[in-house]
């Protein structure tokens, strides 16, 4: 497994990442229950903006290990840019709306309950659409220090 991921981590740095996804995937291979490449595959991934198979390969790190933080914030991760972008599209050709925005709000309020950030703030002239959801003047946010793999996201 050693040389599978020196050889992988060499194909990145000389740019041929596809090189270095067929090293690991063969790892994957002849070491099932490793999940050294798998969460490499999935960082690969991540990386390439490639988000669906950054979420495949993570899955199957944190199946091979649960306690893998890094494997989980890789899929968490990867999910709410697929997520945003499916939003975003949808946005630009006018269909987010009714049902669908409510329910976007709605996890919006969750991922910052969950993560500690402050409250999406509602437009003023629209009701809240869950009993906590206060409607609030936009208001400045903090500037917060970032360290970490993910340091880079927007």
């Amino acid at each position: 497994m050693a040389n599978a991921m020196a050889d992988a981590d060499a194909a990145v740095k000389a740019g041929r990442t596809d090189q270095a996804y067929s090293i690991l995937k063969a790892a994957t291979v002849a070491h099932p229950t490793d999940k050294s490449p798998w969460l490499r595959m999935s960082q690969l991934r991540f990386d390439d903006k490639n988000y669906g198979e950054a979420i495949v390969a993570g899955l199957q790190a944190i199946e091979r290990d649960p306690d893998d933080m890094l494997a989980y914030s890789l899929v968490a991760v990867s999910g709410l840019r697929v997520s945003s972008k499916a939003l975003g599209d949808l946005t630009q050709k006018n269909g987010f709306s009714g049902s669908v925005r409510s329910e976007a709000q709605d996890l919006a309020t969750l991922l910052h309950t969950k993560l500690g950030g402050p409250i999406v703030p509602v437009k003023r002239d629209e009701k809240p659409r869950a009993a906590g959801i206060r409607a609030a003047a936009p208001a400045a946010v903090p500037a917060i220090k970032c360290s970490g793999p993910f340091c880079g996201l927007n």
